[in-house]
């Protein structure tokens, strides 16, 4: 897989995360059907935030290392 599909994978990656979080956050704080289903909703909620914190998180720092080493590769051909 080269670097232009694997940059795009992730940022879908992120994208994913971020909607999970937001979501849950809203499930959490504003939904009335999650509070009238007690702890489950509070589960639901609760599995939404830590999916999306597992899809944003680790695919930043993957795509941040990807990004600085791509920028290190070209500086190095343009000093040669």
């Amino acid at each position: 897989m080269n670097d232009k599909k694997l940059i795009r994978l992730l940022k879908i990656s992120i994208f994913i995360g971020l909607c999970l979080l937001t979501t849950g956050i809203y499930l959490h704080n504003y939904s009335d059907y999650m509070e009238s289903l007690g702890v489950t909703g509070i589960i639901i909620s609760a599995a939404c935030i830590a999916l999306g914190l597992i899809f944003s998180l680790p695919t930043k720092m993957y795509l941040t290392f990807l990004l600085v080493k791509r920028e290190a590769d070209q500086q190095n051909s343009n000093k040669k």
